[in-house]
């Protein structure tokens, strides 16, 4: 059965949104947990489809999860390594963690290649050669990938391109491996922190996380801990765009202002009036907004995830806004929907152009992929009549109650 969205547009968005915790920090720190020996208790688990998945699969693993609203309790004390050939691995991209936390704890690892948004290529070539400097043999058999290794032992390990997926599984397999791992162009993301954070907590030794040096020092157990998840940065940015496109007066509420920038200065750069305080964001009514030109960076640069949300926006914006995008290269089905609507994009490999301003107005298009989705809800906000969005599902994977959160503010959307 399709999942849709309906909006009516054109309605003044006004009051508060809160933003729940972090989407990539959780989806890498529920994995994590295959390597604590001891109950793990999270706080703040936003309820997404994404985590649902992860949940089902900690529990193929005999791993116990409980839930109380946003807190999940985890027993991973009877932990089986069972091979994942199951299809939740091939819903999502974020399975790929497993590789890293059974491969460290178990020295051993079957499971199907992940899955996720279709955003073009996105090899896990990088996961793999970590894998293998730390000590793994790797076959792959089709769509299966089994990892082994008599023993890991760290090493230096340099990654030609400052990946998040590599950088995390890499430090999961490294925490049990004998000696030093070193990782050196390493990610910064703030979602890195968070479970490096969580690590430590549980005994873990790792240091540099947030530059481009990381070291991991191997032990042979971790314990549980309790952990509050960070605030979802890409969640923040999303409802600051949505505020900038048709907001009278919004303030978005748990938010690391520095987590986000690189959005934020492109905002004022646009015409957009912000206020920013230790943990919101106001956004006032926009008037005419500027043409602006980004281009998507690793962090602390412009977020890929961010590209496609502020996209829609740019449609209001006089002149040619730019889009340059050096991470995932096709990551522009989103500008044929906004197209439909009556946008004027032209879209290349890893490039665009927004010509603007123009009048969108409502119809039926496609969620293609889940940043996608956000685009279009912020589109269908600003469109005249009623746009419905297919294929919600996409956009429940990252975003939690974000139907019930708009229409808090004065959207009309069901």
């Amino acid at each position: 059965m399709d999942d849709v969205i309906k909006i009516r547009g054109k309605r003044k968005l006004k009051g508060e949104v809160t933003v729940s915790s972090c989407k990539n920090s959780v989806v890498a720190i529920l994995p994590s947990v295959v390597l604590a020996s001891e109950i793990v208790k999270l706080y703040d688990v936003p309820d997404i489809k994404d985590v649902q998945i992860l949940i089902k699969l900690l529990e193929k693993l005999n791993i116990k999860v409980s839930a109380d609203d946003d807190e999940l309790t985890i027993d991973p004390t009877g932990i089986r390594n069972v091979d994942l050939l199951d299809e939740d691995v091939m819903k999502l991209r974020a399975s790929y963690y497993f590789m890293g936390a059974l491969l460290g704890r178990f020295k051993h690892v079957k499971m199907y290649s992940p899955g996720g948004c279709n955003l073009g290529p996105r090899p896990i070539d990088l996961h793999l050669k970590g894998f293998e400097a730390l000590g793994a043999k790797i076959r792959q058999d089709g769509n299966i990938i089994e990892i082994d290794a008599e023993e890991l032992t760290g090493d230096d390990i340099y990654l030609d391109f400052a990946s998040v997926g590599a950088t995390i599984n890499i430090m999961l397999a490294a925490c049990f491996a004998r000696g030093r791992t070193t990782i050196e162009n390493a990610a910064k993301e703030p979602e890195i922190i968070d479970l490096s954070s969580m690590l430590n907590k549980m005994g873990a030794q790792i240091r540099g996380a947030g530059t481009s040096e990381i070291t991991i020092n191997g032990i042979s157990r971790l314990k549980g801990c309790i952990h509050d998840i960070i605030p979802d940065r890409i969640e923040a940015g999303t409802y600051i765009i949505a505020a900038a496109a048709c907001g009278e007066d919004v303030t978005v509420r748990n938010v690391i202002p520095q987590h986000i920038e690189a959005l934020t200065s492109k905002l004022e750069e646009m015409g957009v009036k912000l206020e920013q305080g230790s943990d919101y964001v106001r956004v006032f009514e926009a008037g005419k907004l500027k043409a602006v030109d980004i281009i998507t960076q690793p962090f602390p640069g412009f977020a890929t995830d961010l590209q496609q949300p502020l996209t829609a926006l740019m449609t209001r914006a006089e002149g040619d806004s730019h889009v340059e995008e050096t991470i995932y290269v096709d990551r522009f089905r989103h500008c044929n929907e906004l197209n439909l609507m009556g946008a004027n994009i032209e879209a290349g490999s890893g490039k665009s152009v927004i010509h603007g301003p123009c009048e969108l107005h409502g119809t039926d298009i496609s969620a293609t992929d889940l940043r996608c989705g956000a685009s279009l809800v912020i589109a269908g906000l600003m469109a005249e009549g009623e746009t419905i969005i297919h294929n919600a599902y996409h956009i429940y994977r990252g975003y939690e109650s974000i139907v019930e959160k708009l229409r808090a503010i004065g959207a009309d959307i069901e």
